[in-house]
């Protein structure tokens, strides 16, 4: 995501409240970008983060949308940092989504490195006003007063002033520079680095009406949507007179969908396309689901109803013995390497399965469709996109379309695509009333944005010396032509990139009628398993410690390489100093090779960079002569710069993200006659609570880089680290997900 950029004009706007206060905003030039999906760019428009009442009160606007993440303490902290307010004296509140707000994109662990300055500069400047206005009342120059928890201070005379009581002539005042206001220095940080706790923890643990499911509005009806269960496909006919029928119902409508604009890679992502389905509309979601027992559809399944996992696989195969039809990466020559009599050479297949976002909250979004107008509520992660798409599709101007966020029951990059907008609003319009539109758990399971499959065969050799001198790959992967399917692709320049000197990477693909997108650390969440388990290969190949072997591999002279077409940059920015730093932690604060384990139980260790954070992961594991395995404990040390907003919710941050991985472990998405098999979290499930490591033991190496985000990159290393846990302690090697394939277990 590229840094704000901020000149003399994208400066701060001050306007009086109404019955006297203060108000400011950002005009920011901001651009969001969603993993490595298409940009967003949000025109400069003024956005008010801060306001001032008379009375004193503080309220401070969050601007991104919050799914568990805890965005909605951290943007607002900053903030409050440099406006010198007391925390437990601000109040929050949740931004529209409304291009007056900037970018408002909440996914690629972005928010934090796109707004620890603009955020900060805001409570800063908003701190400079309120000085102004102090010293011109009481007639001091400006650098004679001070500021603390929510007062302007003058030592000199002993006077001070309440933010409240300033607030109306703050107003008045000059907008200072942004690139000249002057900032707190670190050391005298009072909410920045301190455990705060979510300022919605309370309604949630009481149980109140904050997320989307409980939304509810005058004179609303409740939806459901029977969608077509192949990509592509339509509904025929339907037995819409049986459901009109039925107590309750107040519609029951075919929805013919509307092309995409192309198959790949977008998906909607910015595409007012939307797939066809039947729509039930009833005095209640209960009516409207008991009549969908008795809905009778005809589908025509279209060009990807016989498509099948298994005849997938298959064709992976196949498609690995011919020539990759492209080279997305070449240092070196391989094959000369893979020649030589001195050399060890390692192959492995790895096969990287379809999953499912699976969020504790089903998908939902209300739509009121009146007088030309639409209103809707949802906890979009791109809000903004989805007003677009919404305002395309109902041909109405964007400014007649209101989007309210409200917090998320999980999103993990679900909730990027805005399709639960498409359709509510369609059926809003069509029967002239409020709407929410709720899925079951099968209508998640089953219409998904999945993590995309992929196959990998693997080919790296190691020296007498035990260094890696080669290393080939042939990504077998899903997309048409040159295009990859959505968050389908693999990285080229990922490591050991420009640390092997001869590094060749290649491609092929296959046709996909599945709809695939981000899933938390996307790319990385599957890359990571592959690049650290087969570097764990070769370690064991070339007689070396795991962790010596990677260290000798990051201290390696990183290569000058040639630059044929697709080569791109490095290792998508890997700064080897910096990984050196969390293996070498986290191999201390594990007590690698220090401890004599148990039979069956062993240590496995990984790291990976992505989303510019830098981890490094140790699992301690115990594994059954029944392949059942128990994670003992995990060390994860960790980079993200120089300082950690709120520990505490770093801390749960990380926790959650070797949990989640942990579940990546047994879980998987198959086709069948172009429809999606599982069903529910029977077929797809989740770690339970007595599989989950006892303890997971975080550590910050804080370093002088500007902090970054926490939400994607502490997932990716734990099942590399898991798996190579397990052949150390079994000497058999996953190389299947999910590892039930192999047998094995959570015990």
């Amino acid at each position: 995501m590229k840094k704000n950029n901020i000149n003399r004009r994208s400066f701060l706007q001050v306007t009086a409240l109404a019955g006297g206060g203060f108000m400011l905003g950002l005009y920011p030039k901001a651009t969001t970008v969603l993993a490595q999906g298409p940009p967003r760019q949000a025109p400069l428009v003024p956005m008010n983060f801060i306001s001032i009442a008379p009375n004193g009160i503080v309220t401070l606007t969050s601007k991104n949308t919050e799914i568990g993440q805890n965005i909605y303490n951290t943007l607002p902290m900053l903030i409050a940092e440099e406006l010198d307010v007391d925390w437990k004296a601000v109040k929050v509140v949740r931004a529209d989504a409304d291009n007056k707000y900037g970018g408002q994109f909440t996914g690629g662990s972005s928010a934090t490195p796109g707004n620890w300055e603009p955020m900060r500069q805001v409570g800063a400047a908003g701190r400079q006003m309120l000085i102004a206005a102090a010293a011109q009342t009481w007639g001091v120059a400006e650098a004679e007063c001070s500021t603390a928890s929510g007062r302007v201070h003058h030592k000199a005379s002993n006077r001070s002033l309440g933010y409240g009581e300033l607030a109306t002539k703050a107003a008045s005042m000059p907008v200072p520079d942004l690139r000249s206001v002057k900032l707190k220095d670190p050391k005298d940080y009072k909410i920045i680095g301190t455990s705060t706790i979510s300022v919605e923890t309370k309604e949630i643990l009481t149980g109140k009406p904050i997320f989307g499911i409980d939304v509810k509005v005058p004179g609303m009806l409740y939806a459901v949507m029977q969608r077509t269960p192949v990509l592509g496909g339509k509904a025929v006919s339907a037995n819409l007179d049986v459901i009109k029928a039925m107590k309750g119902v107040k519609a029951a409508f075919i929805i013919e969908g509307r092309p995409l604009r192309s198959d790949y890679p977008n998906y909607l992502f910015e595409d007012a396309g939307f797939e066809s389905g039947v729509a039930i509309v009833a005095d209640s979601w209960w009516a409207a689901q008991s009549a969908r027992e008795k809905l009778e559809v005809k589908w025509d399944a279209g060009k990807w109803g016989a498509q099948d996992s298994v005849e997938n696989a298959k064709k992976a195969v196949e498609l690995s013995k011919r020539t990759p039809m492209r080279t997305l990466r070449k240092d070196g020559d391989v094959e000369p390497v893979f020649n030589r009599a001195d050399i060890k050479a390692v192959e492995a297949n790895y096969t990287i399965p379809f999953i499912a976002h699976g969020t504790m909250e089903p998908q939902n979004c209300t739509a009121h469709f009146k007088d030309g107008k639409i209103e809707l509520w949802m906890a979009g992660q791109i809000p903004q996109s989805g007003r677009t798409m919404v305002a395309q599709l109902l041909k109405l101007p964007e400014s007649d379309v209101t989007v309210h966020n409200v917090r998320g029951g999980g999103g993990f990059g679900r909730r990027a695509y805005n399709d639960l907008m498409l359709d509510a609003a369609w059926i809003s319009k069509t029967v002239g009333a409020p709407v929410k539109l709720l899925w079951s758990r099968e209508d998640d399971m089953q219409h998904d944005y999945y993590r995309c499959g992929g196959f990998q065969f693997m080919k790296g050799a190691v020296d007498k010396d035990g260094k890696l001198v080669a290393w080939h790959d042939h990504f077998v992967g899903y997309g048409e032509g040159n295009a990859f399917a959505h968050d389908g692709g693999f990285q080229p320049n990922e490591f050991p990139a420009l640390f092997v000197p001869n590094f060749h990477v290649q491609s092929s693909v296959m046709g996909l009628g599945l709809k695939t997108g981000a899933l938390r650390a996307p790319y990385s969440n599957s890359t990571a398993w592959v690049i650290q388990s087969f570097i764990d290969e070769l370690a064991h190949a070339a007689g070396k410690d795991p962790v010596q072997f990677r260290l000798e591999l990051l201290a390696a002279p990183q290569i000058t390489p040639a630059a044929p077409a697709g080569r791109g940059p490095g290792p998508q920015g890997l700064n080897a100093a910096r990984m050196t730093g969390v293996l070498k932690l986290v191999a201390e604060k594990s007590g690698w090779g220090q401890r004599k384990l148990p039979k069956g139980t062993a240590q496995g260790v990984a790291f990976h960079f992505s989303h510019r954070g830098y981890f490094a992961e140790v699992a301690e594991v115990t594994v059954a002569a029944n392949k059942k395995i128990k994670v003992n404990k995990v060390w994860v040390a960790a980079d993200v710069g120089s300082h950690i907003i709120n520990p505490s919710s770093a801390e749960t941050q990380v926790q959650g993200a070797v949990i989640d991985g942990l579940s990546e472990m047994i879980q998987e998405i198959t086709l069948k006659n172009g429809a999606v098999v599982q069903s529910n979290y029977h077929q797809h499930p989740w770690l339970k609570i007595s599989q989950a490591p006892p303890q997971i033991e975080v550590h910050f190496l804080k370093t002088n880089n500007p902090p970054t985000g926490l939400g994607e990159p502490a997932l990716p290393p734990i099942l590399p680290a898991v798996c190579n846990a397990i052949f150390t302690a079994t000497g058999e090697r996953i190389r299947t997900m999910p590892m039930t394939k192999q047998g094995f277990s959570f015990a």
